[in-house]
């Protein structure tokens, strides 16, 4: 068993009368951490998913009398996939208002789904948490700094589901990572959408998959994938809200000459992001390490911010004469540009850079210094 970041915190995270609402991609371990945590739990639980039918009826049902009786003899409420109840937003609302000193536990994969029926009603009454694949935060937690040295390689073909980390071979690793890529990774969006058509949102990732650490164009692919402009950007912001990719935009202060309306994206896992390219291929063989190198840095990077309470905002800065810096944090008024190469080249701050943001600070993430920029 893998001890989480938050394996030890939930119990000090849960308060009465309140929501704490445990999200992230699927198969990335809210099951488990909700079921290790609730033996030790002591006082009264109920505990169910989403998918019980019986379940489904009472919250649905919006009845007090309903309800409240069912809930008022349990300490805790732990439903896990709890986006499969309709409105599950406001039978939750009704349990912590109307019961005195309850507190809830719920779990879901899918941030839009999930968002949109738990969050209004509850405005005041939960606190989110996110749950990503297995941060180095927590490998070196749990095996030591040398493990992520040793396992670096590992880390960037195969990424860090829990199940790739316990995998025994690399047919297990290669094994499941394909079983995400063709059951899991489109889920919730076919869901949401009621299709069953995958191919598009494959082809999609695919070329997203190839653009990594470069602005995307949407009018390009859609050019490429036959559809329009529109249906790129929705398709895109439905794979960035089902945990699939991350969205990072252009950083400026009015600089004329900065890009500021273009997006990159990064995959919330290496592993699934060669899955989709199907190149399982070791780094020797490989003439993508700068990109896979920049996913896995800037990945890791937003599991320590949300883990640890750094609040940023982030960014990349690129001009049009092509002066770029790969990572832009903007912490308490600060500018903190950061260029991510795998090799041990070193690097100036583009000049304009220095010159335009006076205070900024610049360094060169790599495989030297890494560590202590994600744990």
């Amino acid at each position: 068993m893998i001890n989480r970041y938050y394996s030890k915190k939930i119990n000090k995270l849960l308060k009465p009368n309140r929501v704490l609402v445990l999200y992230g991609p699927r198969r990335v371990g809210k099951t488990t951490l909700l079921k290790e945590f609730l033996k030790t739990y002591k006082k009264p639980v109920y505990n169910s998913t989403g998918e019980n039918s019986s379940l489904q009826k009472i919250l649905e049902s919006n009845d007090f009398s309903k309800i409240i009786p069912f809930f008022r003899d349990y300490d805790l409420i732990a439903i896990d996939e709890a986006q499969k109840i309709d409105n599950i937003g406001q039978g939750l609302k009704i349990i912590v208002d109307q019961i005195k000193g309850v507190k809830v536990i719920a779990t879901g994969s899918s941030s839009f789904d999930l968002s949109n029926k738990v969050g209004e009603p509850l405005v005041g009454r939960q606190r989110i948490i996110k749950l990503f694949p297995l941060s180095a935060l927590e490998l070196v937690d749990n095996y030591g700094k040398m493990f992520l040295h040793e396992q670096l390689e590992n880390l960037l073909i195969y990424g860090s589901y829990p199940e790739i980390i316990a995998a025994k071979s690399y047919f297990e690793k290669k094994e499941y990572l394909v079983q995400i890529r063709d059951s899991y990774l489109y889920k919730d969006i076919l869901e949401f959408e009621k299709t069953k058509n995958s191919k598009k949102i494959l082809d999609l990732l695919r070329l997203i998959a190839f653009q990594i650490g470069h602005e995307v164009s949407l009018q390009e692919i859609g050019n490429s994938l036959s559809m329009s402009k529109n249906t790129v950007e929705r398709y895109l912001d439905l794979l960035e809200k089902s945990f699939v990719i991350i969205n990072v935009r252009g950083f400026s202060r009015n600089l004329r000459k900065e890009i500021t309306k273009t997006s990159r994206y990064y995959f919330y896992d290496n592993g699934v992001r060669n899955a989709l390219i199907n190149n399982f291929n070791g780094l020797g063989l490989r003439d993508d390490i700068g990109a896979l190198w920049e996913n896995f840095i800037v990945m890791e990077r937003l599991k320590k911010q949300e883990y640890t309470g750094i609040f940023s905002n982030n960014y990349f800065w690129r001009t049009y004469d092509k002066k770029e810096i790969d990572w832009v944090e903007e912490r308490e008024g600060k500018l903190f540009g950061y260029e991510i190469k795998w090799s041990g080249k070193k690097v100036k701050p583009p000049k304009i850079w220095l010159e335009t943001y006076k205070n900024a600070k610049f360094d060169i993430i790599n495989k030297e210094n890494y560590l202590q920029f994600i744990t």
